[in-house]
C-alpha cells in the first residue's frame, strides 16, 4: 500500500499506488488529494485524484519544489489512517432505460453473462457504485464495481459515436457518457439526465465519492424527462 512519489514532467509530482480497482485504495487517493488541497500550497495549479493515483500540478515558476515533495509525503504518511471509504450518506438515483435503441449492447452482455436482458437489468439496478473519480470526458463518472456476471471485456472496435447520457459497462466499471463522444464500452441504456453543463457550478452532476444507484425506467417516462417540466 506504499506509494510511489515520482516527479510527472516538470511541472507536477505523481503519487501512483498498484493499479486496483479498491475502495481502500481510492479512499487513501482522496484522502492525499483532500489534505494537501487543504494546505493551499503556494503554487499548486490543481490537485487530481485518480483510481490508484493522484496527480499534483504545480507552477514551477513559484512553487519550492522540496517543499511541495515533503508535503506530498507526509500527506502519504497521513492517509494510512483513511481505511475504506464509506459510500456517501445519500444517494444519487439516476433513472435509465435499458435496451432498445437506448442500450444496443444489451444482447452482448446478456450472452457474455449466459442470462436473460432482464437479468442484466437487475443486476445492474441491483447495485449501489462508488464514484472512484472522474475523468476521460468532462464529467464522465468511473463507477464501480458491477457485478462480475456482467464484466463484459471493452468492444473490440470502439463506435464514432456514443450519445450523452449513455450507460455502460467495461469489466468491472460502469459509467455515463456525459456528452457525445466515441467509446469502447458496451451501451446498456440512457440517461435523460444531463451529466454535464459548464454553465452550471459544478458543471458535472456527479463527483469522486458520489453514492449512485440506476433506476430502471420506460421509454415514455425517458421522454418525458428529457423533454422537461411541461
Amino acid at each position: 500500500m506504499r506509494p510511489r512519489v515520482t516527479p510527472l514532467g516538470d511541472a507536477a509530482l505523481l503519487v501512483e499506488f498498484e493499479p486496483a480497482i479498491d475502495l481502500r485504495v481510492n479512499a487513501r487517493v482522496h484522502a492525499i488529494a483532500a489534505d494537501l488541497a487543504a494546505r493551499g500550497l503556494p503554487g499548486v495549479r490543481d490537485i487530481v485524484p485518480a483510481y490508484a493515483s493522484c496527480a499534483v500540478h504545480f507552477d514551477p515558476l513559484r512553487t519550492d519544489r522540496d517543499a511541495l515533495g515533503s508535503a506530498v509525503e507526509d500527506a502519504v504518511v497521513r492517509s494510512s489512517t483513511a481505511g475504506e471509504a464509506p459510500l456517501a450518506a445519500s444517494t444519487i438515483d439516476i433513472p435509465v432505460c435499458y435496451g432498445g435503441a437506448f442500450g444496443p449492447d444489451l444482447p452482448a452482455v446478456s450472452a457474455h453473462a449466459a442470462c436473460s436482458e432482464e437479468e442484466v437489468v437487475r443486476l445492474h439496478a441491483a447495485h449501489e457504485y462508488r464514484v472512484f473519480m472522474i475523468g476521460f470526458l468532462p464529467g464522465f463518472p468511473y463507477l464501480g464495481t458491477v457485478d462480475e456476471r456482467i464484466a463484459v471485456p471493452r468492444r473490440d472496435t470502439p463506435r464514432a459515436h456514443v450519445p450523452a447520457g449513455s450507460v455502460a459497462v467495461a469489466g468491472r466499471q460502469t459509467g455515463i457518457y456525459p456528452v457525445d463522444a466515441p467509446g469502447g464500452w458496451h451501451i446498456i441504456g440512457r440517461t435523460p439526465l444531463r451529466l454535464f453543463d459548464p454553465g452550471c457550478s459544478p458543471p458535472a452532476r456527479l463527483a469522486p465519492g458520489d453514492a449512485v444507484r440506476f433506476v430502471a425506467i420506460d421509454e415514455q417516462t425517458f421522454h418525458r424527462s428529457a423533454a422537461g417540466p411541461a
